[in-house]
């Protein structure tokens, strides 16, 4: 007897499909139109079409009245573990400041290393806990997370140390990310060769696997160095993910293309040809269209890659210089408005396709036997409601590995 039967659903399943949905494949949500599911303890064990056998029964019930029941979110691109405020420096950006010059001038990301490197572990870990229950809030249950505002060895596994606590505090799936190339420290000049011989392999010892990012821009990463940490993070058995072609095309997507990375996030300015490029490789490219709204109104051509057969994923971008907001739907209405993506594909890329950037596809990210039960239940039957509202209020009822964190409508009989 399942702990919980969900009956009369228009299931959005995103099933189907084992490796990343790709060009006109980003349409398809796996859609049942009425359906049911079941879940024991935290996972979902059987799903089904129309009324439920009369052998799967429960004695908690919940009717979703035809109601749109799809999986919670997956937000793989975020910085969220951070301390102190940039609100002075968009205030500057507002009176028609540069992000790239602000971090010229020892700004920007600088900021924000100074004050997370005189913060303790357990700042850091409560900090972030903080913001983890801000994404849980607006339905995201998997949250990846970058380090990148320590820039030494220490301050960078005291981040990711903070992470793996923080991680254990909350029900939502959460998951480190190094960011070992971030900006570049002026008080260490041999800082890239540290990072790359001294703090990636100290911080791979302690988190193998962990994946290594970098970000490739002017006043930051070059190109040069940051193909030799990539290669090394690679050397090192972890898998690697690029920013590049934020605020200018430097060769970024070649590069992410050549190395097998899992993703190149960012790609607002992206040329057309590395666009076709990306979508022709196993590579994803992640939009992250609240970074344009908040500063520069510039933003990825999603239409691009997807037409021509790629594979496209949407985050948030959470962090407190560019992109400061927890809510994935706001970064899917900009994703539809303003990179070209219909309801469907944004769908598609802040579940599935998101959890394949992840790697964690078998796990979360569609309703399928055996995977989390982390979902939510829209107040409506049309999908497209999500994307068509700007920054929708969260759904009534979401539940996070099979336990209800809200239940607003209706709720079990």
């Amino acid at each position: 007897m399942p702990d919980l039967l969900l009956i009369n659903a228009r299931l959005l399943t995103l099933g189907g499909h084992e490796d990343p949905r790709r060009g006109d494949a980003m349409t398809d949500l796996g859609l049942i139109e009425r359906g049911w599911l079941a879940i024991d303890d935290d996972r979902i064990s059987a799903v089904g079409e129309g009324d439920p056998p009369e052998n799967v029964q429960s004695d908690a019930v919940l009717d979703a009245e035809g109601r749109v029941v799809m999986p919670a979110w997956v937000d793989c691109h975020s910085h969220a573990c951070w301390i102190g405020s940039r609100i002075d420096e968009w205030t500057k950006l507002l009176a028609g400041g540069s992000y790239l010059d602000t971090l010229a001038a020892g700004g920007g990301i600088m900021s924000t290393v100074r004050a997370v490197r005189g913060a303790s572990r357990e700042e850091l870990a409560q900090t972030l806990l903080e913001r983890i229950g801000r994404h849980r809030l607006m339905a995201t249950a998997t949250l990846e997370v970058k380090s990148g505002y320590g820039l030494d060895a220490e301050t960078e596994c005291r981040m990711l140390r903070a992470v793996h606590d923080a991680s254990r505090m909350t029900d939502i799936l959460v998951t480190g990310t190094y960011l070992g190339a971030h900006a570049l420290d002026p008080e260490q000049p041999d800082y890239v060769a540290r990072t790359i011989e001294d703090t990636l392999p100290a911080v791979a010892e302690e988190f193998p696997g962990i994946p290594c990012d970098a970000f490739l821009e002017k006043e930051a990463w070059t190109l040069q160095d940051t193909r030799r940490y990539l290669e090394r993070a690679v050397d090192l058995g972890c898998p690697i993910r690029l920013h590049a072609d934020q605020f200018n095309s430097l060769g970024g997507v070649p590069l992410a293309i050549e190395l097998g990375a899992r993703s190149v996030d960012h790609l607002e300015a992206s040329t057309p040809e590395d666009l076709k490029r990306l979508a022709e490789s196993t590579t994803i490219g992640v939009l992250l269209p609240a970074s344009g709204f908040h500063l520069d109104q510039r933003w990825a051509n999603g239409r691009a890659i997807i037409d021509a057969g790629g594979a496209v994923a949407v985050a948030t971008n959470d962090n407190p210089g560019s992109a400061p907001t927890p809510s994935i739907t706001m970064a899917l209405s900009l994703a539809c408005r303003r990179c070209g993506l219909t309801p469907n594909e944004a769908i598609t890329a802040a579940t599935w396709n998101a959890a394949c950037v992840l790697g964690l596809e078998d796990q979360v990210g569609s309703i399928a036997p055996g995977k989390r039960a982390d979902l939510q239940i829209l107040d409506t039957d049309d999908e497209r409601l999500l994307c068509w509202e700007i920054a929708p209020p969260p759904p009534p009822v979401l539940l996070i590995a099979g336990n209800p964190v809200r239940f607003e409508v209706g709720g079990p009989e």
